[in-house]
């Protein structure tokens, strides 16, 4: 079972995570919040805008899916993925991934495959904003043409 989603960064909510990934078949839950952190490439960071495909990005996040299904060989997992929008302030959530799976293994295993999928192929754009009121464009990461 699936939930994704590009919301609000109003909405972004783990509570909503936790519900949808509740599964009482499942020995484990793993939640990855990834937050707006006040430091990168020695640049103090106030906050950053995303913005996304977001059309392509469900279908790759939905793609990305299948395929840690497949790899980890997991028949009941739930995952929920829900990626912020907009302007993310210092310290709030820009993503929120969770996974319950019958062992913690497959839940550690499946959580970081998908993050570190979607960091690498996802359409998402990020623009950071400094303390000294400049803001840039960050490059991402290279799509792979086979």
């Amino acid at each position: 079972m699936l939930h994704v989603a590009i919301v609000d960064t109003k909405k972004i909510n783990i509570i909503r995570a936790e519900k949808f990934v509740k599964n009482f078949a499942a020995g484990a839950s793993i939640f990855f919040v990834g937050n707006i952190r006040k430091n990168n490439n020695n640049k103090n960071v106030t906050g950053i805008t995303y913005d996304s495909f977001n059309k392509l990005v469900i279908k790759i996040f939905k793609k990305i899916y299948g395929e840690g299904i497949k790899k980890f060989r997991l028949k009941k997992a739930k995952v929920f993925i829900e990626h912020a929008k907009g302007y993310v302030p210092l310290g709030k959530p820009s993503i929120i991934i969770a996974v319950s799976c019958k062992h913690r293994s497959e839940a550690y295993q499946l959580s970081r495959y998908l993050i570190e999928q979607i960091k690498i192929r996802a359409p998402i754009w990020k623009k950071e904003y400094y303390k000294n009121q400049k803001s840039e464009w960050l490059k991402g990461t290279s799509i792979k043409v086979k």
